[in-house]
């Protein structure tokens, strides 16, 4: 009954979607089990470009079903307009989507929140892309959120819901001198969500269990990356979530005997998005560079992605934490052109070299990073398709990277197009 965990290994945007829609067609189900619609995972093919935030990257394949966890949290009006717009594009979504009914809802007040604290916190912001996701998760572990099966009851959902937005009126209000909600206009709103995704609920949990004991292939994809995951990232600039390998169990309703393949996908180079601590960030005409080649701009939001060399301190942390079993390097084709390229293989802290990635906030700030530096190489890379195909310096720089963390490199992003991948 074998699990395969496809997780960001950086500080998320490494290309997720890309490997899961690669993997797929091997695949009988992609499972989501974490995040909310504040991820974009990002599949090319042709002349289309389609952002997922919500619904696995799977959904382009037949005869792969797709499902979301009871580990995620839901905006409903995110989840019905992305099934509208897979449709449109000719992919049918119903009988192929999940939905978990125990799956957490993010309510318009967990939006206002966010983006009402974001404001007040102002220079200490955390960068939160204002989505609710957060609140919503702090509602869920305070034991007041609403799922999904509480959209099966209307009066009381009316009941919760009453006591929750009259809570966050109070907060809103008094606190953040916000607008105040209406629950009538809510409760409709929402009654209305049950109708259009009642067809998906189901329970999620027993049926990848069966799924699993039928020797089914399951593909869990986690939205972020490793060093946000709120437990063993880097605190409080995290999500709100745990998009490492655990948090695949805790949020499908897998067991871990059931997992035998966790793939970290890591870009050639490093970006992080809002704020927090990036020890190799670039903020020169290589970081720029790298921003431009790598159109590295955020898929939900649109922000700018902060860029910077490889940093292996931090890729052994996640591949040791995650207990990685292969890696899928992303967007080689980026580095295609400099002269040279710097990996980071160590930190400096107040004097002292270290290799091990520190989580505390205050001593990753005082982190330098200690740079070994590599040959570049040129070309175009987008037909490569076997590892001889690519400059011997791009193999080399490959192999120093499996060789530094010890996980062997199974995929190879050479273009932004789906075809455009070399599998080693």
């Amino acid at each position: 009954m074998p699990v395969s965990i496809v997780i960001g290994a950086q500080w998320g945007d490494e290309g997720k979607g890309k490997v899961v829609d690669l993997l797929a067609p091997q695949m009988d189900v992609v499972a989501r089990y974490q995040g909310g619609a504040n991820a974009g995972h990002t599949i090319k093919w042709g002349d289309e470009t389609f952002v997922l935030h919500l619904i696995p990257s799977g959904i382009f394949h037949d005869g792969v079903t797709c499902v979301i966890g009871n580990g995620v949290v839901i905006d409903p009006a995110a989840l019905v307009d992305e099934i509208e717009q897979i449709e449109a594009l000719g992919y049918p979504v119903e009988g192929r989507l999940k939905i978990s009914h125990n799956a957490h809802l993010i309510m318009p007040y967990h939006k206002a929140l966010d983006q009402a604290k974001e404001r007040w916190r102002d220079a200490e912001a955390i960068g939160t892309t204002g989505r609710g996701i957060g609140p919503a998760y702090v509602d869920k572990f305070a034991r007041n959120g609403i799922r999904v099966v509480d959209l099966l009851d209307r009066d009381g959902l009316r009941k919760k819901l009453t006591a929750a937005i009259e809570e966050k009126n109070e907060i809103l209000s008094q606190i953040y001198q916000s607008e105040r909600l209406d629950v009538d206009a809510i409760v409709d709103e929402y009654v209305e969500f049950d109708r259009l995704i009642d067809p998906y609920v189901t329970d999620t949990a027993a049926y990848l269990q069966d799924a699993l004991a039928d020797g089914q292939r399951v593909l869990a994809e986690g939205a972020q990356g490793a060093l946000l995951d709120v437990d063993h990232g880097t605190y409080p600039y995290v999500t709100s979530s745990h998009p490492t390998s655990g948090g695949c169990c805790t949020g499908l309703g897998v067991p871990p005997t059931a997992v035998d393949r966790v793939i970290g996908i890591v870009k050639a180079y490093s970006t992080r998005v809002g704020n927090g601590p990036f020890p190799t960030e670039l903020l020169n005409e290589t970081g720029e560079r790298l921003r431009e080649q790598g159109h590295e701009f955020g898929a939900t939001t649109g922000r700018p992605r902060r860029c910077g060399w490889l940093d292996l301190v931090a890729l052994g942390y996640t591949s040791r934490l995650n207990g990685f079993t292969e890696l899928a390097v992303t967007k080689l084709d980026v580095m295609s052109g400099l002269d040279e390229l710097r990996v980071c293989t160590a930190y400096e802290v107040d004097g002292k070299r270290t290799e091990r990635f520190p989580t505390d906030l205050r001593t990753l700030e005082r982190a330098r990073p200690v740079y070994e530096t590599l040959p570049g190489f040129s070309g175009d890379l987008s037909a490569a398709r076997e590892m001889g195909d690519l400059p011997d310096a791009a193999r080399d720089y490959l192999q120093f990277v499996s060789d530094r963390v010890g996980v062997r490199i199974t995929v190879i992003g050479t273009g932004p197009k789906r075809e455009e991948t070399l599998v080693a």
